[in-house]
């Protein structure tokens, strides 16, 4: 994979799948919507579309996949018009958490036929028995195509012994462990789940098409503006949701508990403040409103006040998370009667491709400079707060400081819009690890902080103001446990061999099963 100077220094998204059933095109409408999702992984995409063969008398499912951005894999239209028929997909992108990115074998979905069928499979999140399970299939004869979690599934559903498929699927979700949003498709329906806690989003959309409606799945709801689609809702936690036919022709959405006994919901709150975009739906609230409402409470937590009754504090975002939260921030510092005023301050290049650094260059400094780039006429001489939603290793927003400082700014202020990052996670976000976050070298103390930053202050939203400003409903809690260490379901650290990493590779770019 080429350089990625587009989210440096930030914790990398898990991956966004999609679902389509009932759609004359549904693999193009998988393809743009994996367009919309495309901030949720980079590394890879793929599809796979069930067609029902008319002359054979069964269903095939084609498959196409490959490393790279939607627009690269898919830069001939003949595959989806040609080779992907149908009118069922599921889509993925891919940004490795589990398993090695470089392995094309681990580009989903992921698609087999067994007794009972196709089944293709496309998986957002991380399991936590993962070693365990894999370790006994593997004792039981199971052979392993891949080096990540997500085939799991596949194995786990196609040795249950459950006579319907439905009740195969719930077996095999009840035997794994931790996050997990899934769209499946089967030859005759596509399923959705998410796991007992809801830890990753996923929401159900659908269309008109004639006298019926197309169904959709999706990570985020941006997914279904981009195909005219409406949201319905989400699918709960603790839930298997099943469309099928039955479903186009009544409009009713057969639904099946995952665990006998529902938990409390442990929703990611960091797609609330950084994966998601702010034009989306999670966990059925606006993205947007919830950011504006972070850059408030850090306002009233964290004020910067002039220091002249005739002088304006500028609030600026570092794009594109801190933008919404900017804005929030000076809004209500005007309302706490602090003259304000929200500009923009830094301006983001979105085509920035592969750097090549030149000898005697510092890589990461140059990288930082082809990204930003500082707005001399908002910052000089200006009392200046930058907002960011959030710092790990802290290099980046040092280098940022430098970079903005150059603009002679009279004060440069960091407002966080989220509490110190000080442990990893492990559902499904790559953070890194917990010796290379800033905030564990320096204590979480602000001042030192500031310092190491060379900011005049840092400043971060606390833990409590969070949740405060979150969206709050009964039976509905959040997983924080990169900014508090508490985990609401714990890694299985059984003393299992780890996975060899020279396993054989089996991938195709362009397969066809069912035959």
């Amino acid at each position: 994979m080429a350089d990625s100077p587009l989210d440096l220094d930030k914790p990398q998204c898990n991956c966004g799948v999609v679902g389509v059933f009932n759609h004359p095109q549904a693999a193009v409408m998988t393809y743009y919507a994996l367009h919309a999702l495309q901030h949720r992984g980079q590394e890879a995409s793929g599809i796979v579309a069930s067609r029902y063969d008319t002359d054979k008398e069964r269903h095939r499912f084609s498959m196409h996949k490959g490393p790279g951005l939607v627009l690269d894999v898919f830069a001939d239209s003949g595959v989806l018009t040609d080779h992907l028929k149908g009118s069922a997909a599921i889509g993925h992108n891919r940004y490795s958490t589990t398993g090695g990115s470089a392995r094309r074998n681990n580009i989903q979905p992921f698609s087999i036929r067994y007794r009972e069928g196709n089944l293709a499979l496309a998986h957002n999140g991380n399991l936590t028995n993962t070693r365990i399970l894999r370790s006994k299939l593997q004792n039981d004869g199971a052979i392993f195509q891949t080096t990540t979690d997500t085939e799991l599934f596949l194995h786990l559903i196609a040795r249950s012994r459950q006579t319907s498929q439905i009740e195969q699927i719930r077996e095999a979700l009840r035997t794994t462990k931790g996050a997990y949003s899934l769209a499946l498709l089967t030859d005759s329906m596509l399923v959705a789940a998410r796991d007992p806690h809801g830890i990753r989003p996923l929401a159900i959309g659908r269309k008109k098409i004639g006298n019926s409606y197309a169904y959709f799945v999706a990570s985020e709801t941006c997914a279904f503006d981009i195909i005219s689609a409406e949201y319905v809702r989400d699918v709960r936690h603790n839930e298997m949701v099943v469309i099928d036919q039955s479903t186009v022709e009544t409009g009713q959405i057969a639904s099946y508990p995952i665990a006998d006994k529902t938990p409390t919901a442990r929703h990611c709150i960091f797609e609330y403040i950084y994966f998601s975009r702010p034009d989306s739906k999670i966990f059925g609230h606006n993205v947007d409103k919830v950011r504006r409402k972070l850059g408030k409470s850090l306002a009233e937590e964290h004020p910067v006040k002039p220091d002249a009754p005739d002088e304006k504090v500028i609030a600026i975002g570092v794009p594109d998370g801190g933008n919404t939260a900017a804005l929030g921030y000076a809004h209500r510092s005007q309302g706490m009667g602090i003259p304000s005023r929200y500009e923009i301050g830094l301006i983001r290049s979105h085509y920035v491709g592969r750097t090549f650094i030149a000898p005697g260059q510092d890589k990461r400094e140059f990288k930082v400079k082809t990204k930003f780039n500082p707005v001399e006429g908002v910052l000089q001489g200006r009392k200046v707060v930058v907002v960011d939603d959030s710092i790990v290793r802290g290099t980046t927003s040092r280098l940022l400081v430098k970079l903005m400082r150059q603009t002679l700014p009279k004060e440069l202020h960091l407002r966080i819009s989220s509490p110190p990052v000080t442990h990893p996670c492990k559902y499904g976000m790559d953070f890194p690890s917990e010796e290379e976050l800033i905030a564990n070298h320096h204590n979480s103390e602000e001042d030192r902080i500031s310092e190491a930053i060379t900011a005049d202050s840092v400043r971060y939203l606390s833990v409590e103001k969070l949740h405060e400003s979150v969206p709050r409903e009964e039976g509905i809690s959040y997983c924080d446990a990169c900014f508090t260490g508490n985990y609401p379901v714990q890694i299985d650290m059984s003393a299992v061999k780890s996975i060899a990493e020279d396993q054989v590779e089996v991938y195709a770019d362009t397969t066809d099963s069912g035959m």
